[in-house]
């Protein structure tokens, strides 16, 4: 299962909205097939695993971190090939939390005789789909934040000057979280500052939605995430848009999405219930403090993912991680459970999720 875990990540950057899985064949104390999803809409893990074998899988275990398919989508049931092939035994890291598997796979195993085994390195396996876990249940993106910072919290410096606080190491760190994701989101203040690309440099083949948050359609029309070829740029705004402006930015070819204002901004609530229905499943906020705080007020954060470097900036007007308003009593502050923290060259990288309330 180990191995299978291993084989899984390698399709990091190319299966989203489907999960990662990997699969290995053991027969006779010897792996005779390894394989994984390895792009969005191709062979599942277990077919990739048989194709792959070098001897006959008749009689063999086969090792898959989530329960094999029982439906067709766009590939065949994985189930049927199991039974076909007539393997003897099937170990299951975890079951499959979409409703149509959802321990269906299993009992028909069972039906046919075939050895079934559920739970073994589950909580790893959880752990690396839990973006398709919170997509398949609820319909909404998996949603993390991520900001670079100095050691009090500052994202740049009085004058404005951001690049850059946090080291080379933890750039690439982020890239590879980019490269995990399938959206990517600012707001239009980061647009305006910075020019951003949004995109993955670590993966020519990953091409990153960009959603940028712009209540009113200040975006410039020269911005390079609007004079990108590849056209994945969702502006997201509402009713207090310039019309006119709406239309040049459709004729450029960017999608539009016009959701609910909330206190004069963009309501991320109504937001992420929409990017769902575009089959969007997770999004990265790379923002500045005011997206953050709004993200982190409006409980749309799933997880936070914050770049510490030793360095401290200081200055009262100087821009800091969170902005916004605040929060007026300690007891209303967002709190994270299941904390981890990492050291990557100088700087520290504190993982933790959202505590829900509900």
């Amino acid at each position: 299962m180990e191995r299978a875990l291993e084989l899984a990540k390698m399709g990091i950057g190319m299966v989203n909205p489907n999960p990662l899985v990997g699969a290995v064949i053991v027969k006779d104390g010897e792996i005779i097939g390894e394989g994984y999803h390895e792009r969005y809409g191709e062979a599942h893990a277990e077919r990739n695993a048989v194709k792959n074998a070098t001897r006959s899988v008749e009689g063999s275990t086969i090792y898959v971190t989530l329960e094999p398919c029982a439906h067709y989508g766009k590939t065949p049931p994985c189930v049927d090939l199991i039974i076909e092939k007539k393997f003897k035994k099937v170990v299951i890291g975890m079951l499959d939390p979409n409703e149509l598997v959802a321990g269906k796979s299993i009992e028909k195993l069972q039906q046919h005789g075939i050895e079934v085994l559920v739970g073994v390195k589950e909580e790893e396996c959880r752990k690396m789909n839990e973006i398709f876990i919170k997509y398949i249940t609820s319909k909404t993106p998996f949603v993390i934040l991520k900001s670079g910072m100095s050691i009090d919290g500052k994202i740049a410096t009085y004058s404005g000057e951001s690049k850059w606080i946090t080291s080379e190491e933890s750039r690439m760190d982020s890239q590879n979280l980019r490269n995990r994701v399938h959206s990517i989101m600012v707001g239009v203040n980061t647009v305006i500052a910075d020019d951003p690309e949004l995109t993955c440099r670590i993966n020519n083949e990953k091409i990153l939605k960009r959603i940028i948050v712009d209540t009113t359609l200040r975006i410039p029309l020269d911005s390079k995430v609007i004079k990108n070829e590849d056209k994945n740029t969702i502006i997201v705004t509402t009713r207090l848009a310039d019309i006119s402006k709406k239309q040049m930015l459709i004729d450029l070819g960017i999608q539009i999405i016009e959701v609910q204002e909330k206190n004069n901004k963009v309501d991320l609530k109504e937001l992420v219930k929409e990017l769902g229905k575009e089959k969007i499943d997770s999004i990265l906020i790379e923002g500045g403090g005011t997206l953050n705080f709004s993200a982190l007020e409006e409980g749309v954060v799933d997880k936070i993912i914050f770049y510490i470097a030793p360095k401290i900036l200081g200055g009262e007007t100087s821009k800091s991680s969170i902005a916004g308003k605040g929060f007026s009593k300690i007891n209303e502050a967002v709190k994270l459970v299941n904390t981890t923290y990492r050291k990557i060259g100088e700087d520290l990288v504190i993982e933790g999720y959202i505590e829900k309330n509900n």
